[in-house]
């Protein structure tokens, strides 16, 4: 079974590229060389893209293979394929690191359990609903990586295949 999906590292130090190209190369099982571009939202860093192809899981192995670097930001998809729950991650340095569960239409698929904790807290007086629903939709993350985003539009996009 094969899943796909999109690497997006939104911004990173120069000085990183190796390393991130190293740890997704692990995952992946095969030598990475991302086509890096300046990335206009931010001075002195650099941006690339890529789509992936692999066993289904591989968006969280890459995604916990980047997740804590200091100033990098990215997002990787795994579409959703037969018997398998499609993944979003995203990471920036300020919010950490964000997951959820895609449907097979796209839709963020929230567990019942954690809607139900969310709204007990509320009636409890622990948080603002319509706010932690935002923070398991990914708002914040959204935010913060939209101008990073709407800098990447035609950006140049590379096909990365797992090792079998």
């Amino acid at each position: 079974m094969s899943a796909r999906g999109v690497l997006y590292v939104h911004s990173a130090q120069p000085a990183l590229c190796p390393h991130i190209e190293w740890a997704v190369a692990g995952v992946l099982g095969v030598p990475v060389d991302l086509t890096w571009t300046p990335q206009p939202a931010a001075p002195n860093v650099v941006r690339a893209q890529a789509e992936w192809e692999g066993r289904p899981g591989i968006a969280a192995a890459i995604a916990s293979s980047l997740m804590g670097w200091q100033r990098l930001r990215f997002e990787i998809t795994e579409d959703a394929s037969p018997g398998v729950d499609g993944s979003r991650h995203a990471y920036t340095p300020t919010l950490g690191a964000f997951t959820a569960v895609i449907g097979a239409a796209g839709d963020i698929m929230i567990p019942e359990d954690r809607l139900r904790a969310a709204m007990m807290m509320a009636a409890q007086g622990r948080c603002v609903l319509e706010e932690e629903l935002d923070k398991m939709l990914g708002k914040p993350w959204d935010e913060e990586l939209e101008p990073f985003r709407y800098a990447g539009d035609g950006a140049p996009v590379r096909w990365l295949h797992a090792a079998v």
